[in-house]
């Protein structure tokens, strides 16, 4: 490990990490993943043309502070389309807790394909938390645990970064058990109670009022989502980044946009320290160019649960 003064803010929250356990003795997961997000307003999105705009701007910014950047084939495709819901009490136990629940599923030619995605994440600033945070589900079958340190704009001005640590397990709903397939897969009505015996982690939330889960809002997102170009930041470091808008499946009702890349790596001290900060420059260099386009307030599932004008409590 090497300390150099000039480390970008990125490269020290990398190094920030606890050496701890689970209950059962487990070593604490690592970070191996930096995710960088932009928040976009939806009224920027008007037309497919939109995603080839925003590319442009990535493009410059990517020119400016010397980051490759290459077409993707599927840039040329049009945006792929997937379908995401959030599940919670009425008064937002989970989300007011730090957790999101969530399912997708991908769409082709208007079908829905594949095994439906359940994800659970916990996200918080505080890495002690996030890490020692145990999100291992009970199921018997497959899971893909996946934590990630992500990267988002200062929400009271442009030119800076803030930290969310976003600790998540996804699994194909078909891994799951029997009777919580049957409801998660019609959104049948579902208590605490019970999705803690999926995500035992769950237990410590006290629900004051009804436990019953259902659709956050009563909306189900439409996601559209375009692969704009591959960056590289040098040292055989180099993401994919994709431009997405979630709308509200029916009237289309457009509420978020979302820039995103993301560098996956083997463990904190895998990834070397000069591409770390030339992805920060091109982070901060973005926001410059693309000023215009950000909103700096909200995440992408604050978005859904602000939809109806009461907000949660979660500080994200």
């Amino acid at each position: 490990m090497h300390s150099h003064q000039d480390d970008g803010q990125i490269a020290q929250w990398l190094g920030d990490r606890q050496d701890s356990l689970y209950a059962d003795g487990r070593r604490c997961d690592e970070i191996q993943y930096l995710q960088c997000k932009l928040i976009l307003k939806p009224d920027r999105f008007t037309s497919a043309h939109v995603f080839k705009e925003f590319a442009a701007l990535v493009q410059r910014a990517a020119a400016t502070t010397g980051v490759g950047y290459q077409h993707t084939p599927k840039s040329q495709q049009r945006p792929e389309v997937r379908e995401v819901l959030f599940l919670d009490t009425g008064g937002y136990h989970l989300y007011n807790n730090n957790f999101i629940v969530r399912r997708r599923i991908a769409y082709q030619d208007g079908f829905a394909i594949g095994d439906p995605e359940i994800v659970f994440k916990y996200r918080s600033a505080n890495m002690e938390k996030a890490q020692a945070l145990d999100v291992r589900p009970r199921i018997d079958g497959k899971y893909k645990i996946k934590f990630k340190l992500e990267v988002m704009p200062l929400k009271e001005k442009i030119g800076g970064i803030r930290r969310l640590l976003s600790h998540n397990v996804e699994f194909g709903l078909s891994q799951a058990p029997q009777a919580a397939r049957i409801v998660m897969s019609s959104l049948g009505n579902m208590s605490l109670p019970e999705l803690t015996q999926i995500f035992p982690t769950l237990s410590g939330i006290s629900c004051d009022g009804p436990n019953d889960i259902s659709l956050v809002n009563q909306t189900i997102v439409e996601e559209l989502l375009q692969d704009i170009c591959l960056l590289d930041f040098g040292h055989h470091t180099a993401a994919t980044a994709n431009l997405g808008l979630w709308r509200a499946r029916g009237d289309h009702h457009a509420f978020v946009g979302e820039f995103a890349f993301q560098l996956r790596f083997a463990g904190p001290t895998d990834i070397k320290h000069k591409s770390l900060n030339h992805c920060e420059r091109f982070f901060l260099e973005l926001q410059q160019v693309a000023a215009d386009w950000l909103t700096l307030t909200t995440t992408k599932t604050g978005a859904v649960y602000r939809l109806k004008g009461n907000p949660p409590q979660a500080h994200e």
